[in-house]
């Protein structure tokens, strides 16, 4: 039979309400915490955590809801988060929504059951009305890589500066000569597509020239779908002579399609990739890429849910902090003669 707090007290000769209120998080007199950790281990003790929950109303839990479990930057952000909050005595429930929006309004309805004291969500859907359940019991909230314009002042993110990171890799092949550069984006309507789209759009402007809508390939964050676009940017009579691939599964599918259509980089085509991982320095030493800051994401996420929840009742300050992307030059891009304006 599983050991009670009865059989605590038995053990120290401590009351119940002083072995209740230790194990509940409140804090006890150094010896009595002693006498209690000695008793636990030896009795091997656990504490309920669902009747903790229901009397405390914490369950030092967390809910995380991501769009895809197979992309390489969520699950590096979640690494990064589960990491923080550990620290801090919770765990952490990871649910994939599959970039299913009803799906993932599902998924907030499983985490308020399991009674979560907050939920940190990278976005599908682009409404919010998925997290209001969440907002109206008062869970805190906070949305990573993507905001939602609706809930601003009702939840704190944590956002990647989107449109200087596609404007600073965007300059970067247009200062080499590259007027014709071609994008790869994720799904249109999503918020890192259209902020990156913006930035690379700026770029242009920036030098007083124009994008090519047709160098403008919307696609969906996945290895296909890199491999898809980047064929079909390069199938045409005049292709761009540079690409800008904006995740880091698409610029392995555009490395794929390149490789099958046996065009070299820099000497064919020059090329910027997203995302620093290990994986790039195996199949392409030193490509160019524009850098997300992962660790520092999923650690300021989780530092906010964190500020959020050790306010209890009173008043939730809700920010928004806004972190900026490096770019590593690498040797994919070759410099060509500017075309005269």
């Amino acid at each position: 039979m599983a050991a009670t707090m009865k059989d605590i007290a038995r053990t120290t000769g401590l009351g119940l309400a002083t072995i209740s209120k230790y194990l509940n998080g409140g804090k006890v007199r150094p010896r009595n915490k002693t006498l209690i950790d000695a008793a636990v281990k030896e009795l091997d003790f656990t504490v309920n955590s669902i009747a903790r929950s229901l009397k405390t109303n914490h369950s030092h839990t967390i809910g995380v809801i991501i769009p895809e479990l197979s992309q390489a930057f969520s699950t590096s952000i979640i690494t990064h988060v589960t990491d923080a909050l550990r620290k801090k005595g919770y765990a952490v429930l990871v649910c994939d929504c599959r970039s299913d929006g009803k799906l993932e309004r599902e998924m907030v309805s499983f985490l308020l059951n399991k009674r979560v004291d907050g939920i940190l969500n990278m976005p599908t859907s682009t409404n919010g009305e998925h997290l209001q359940p969440a907002l109206n019991r008062k869970v805190p909230v906070v949305l990573i890589d993507r905001m939602i314009q609706r809930l601003v002042g009702q939840v704190s993110a944590v956002l990647l500066d989107n449109v200087d990171a596609a404007r600073k890799a965007t300059a970067f092949l247009l200062d080499a000569g590259h007027q014709n550069t071609g994008i790869v984006l994720g799904a249109k309507g999503v918020y890192t597509s259209e902020h990156r789209c913006s930035g690379f759009r700026k770029a242009f402007a920036q030098c007083g020239l124009t994008a090519r809508e047709e160098n403008i390939v919307f696609s969906d964050y996945s290895i296909k779908g890199g491999y898809e676009s980047t064929k079909k940017l390069l199938s045409v009579p005049q292709p761009p002579t540079a690409l800008f691939v904006t995740n880091f599964e698409m610029t392995l599918g555009a490395i794929i399609a390149l490789n099958e259509m046996q065009i070299r980089v820099p000497e064919d085509l020059s090329f910027v990739g997203f995302d620093k991982l290990d994986l790039f320095d195996a199949i392409f030493p030193s490509l160019a890429l524009m850098k997300q800051p992962q660790n520092a994401i999923g650690e300021c996420a989780a530092q906010l849910l964190l500020n959020m929840l050790s306010a209890d009742n009173g008043p939730v300050s809700h920010q928004v902090v806004s972190l900026s992307a490096e770019f590593q030059a690498g040797t994919s891009v070759k410099a060509i003669p500017r075309a005269k304006r």
